[in-house]
């Protein structure tokens, strides 16, 4: 992914060996099918319907690329981004390519990638930090998703 080029660059030579270990610890092998798809998501710059990893790679049947897609979800090396529409997007783990957020368009369904400054992400970890306090829930870490409508969809009225 193209969020943040230098630790992209780190975790790149090692991106499949990870994949391939998380993938043999839930009892499953990485075939070149989810090579191909973990090999599309690390190129993307946002995450991918279905669809669009299927017009970038043909040849991928669409039930193969549903089935492991989800082994690869389970395994811990794509996580699912729900938008406003009916498309699911799949992105690499956040842990292997840097932690973003997403902007979510409710006109068009389209998800952008983002990063905030550092300064801004220490007091979004506060803020979480004390609703855990406030709640009593264990958090493992948080997504930021702002949902409202992309540059195009203002343009167009929306």
């Amino acid at each position: 992914m193209a969020i943040d080029a230098a630790s992209n660059l780190d975790a790149a030579p090692n991106l499949h060996t990870t994949a391939a270990e998380r993938l043999r610890r839930d009892g499953q092998r990485y075939t070149s099918n989810r090579r191909v798809l973990v090999e599309l998501l690390e190129d993307a710059d946002r995450p991918l319907t279905i669809p669009e990893l299927l017009e970038r790679q043909a040849g991928i049947p669409q039930s193969s690329a549903y089935r492991n897609l989800s082994v690869l979800e389970r395994a811990g090396v794509v996580e699912r981004v729900m938008a406003t529409d009916e498309f699911a997007r799949f992105e690499l783990a956040e842990d292997l390519t840097g932690h973003h957020h997403h902007l979510i368009c409710s006109g068009c369904g389209s998800v952008s990638d983002f990063v905030v400054a550092p300064a801004v992400e220490r007091r979004l970890d506060e803020a979480v930090e004390a609703i855990a306090g406030e709640t009593g829930f264990r958090i493992e870490g948080h997504r930021f998703d702002l949902i409202g409508y992309c540059r195009d969809c203002v343009a167009a009225g929306r």
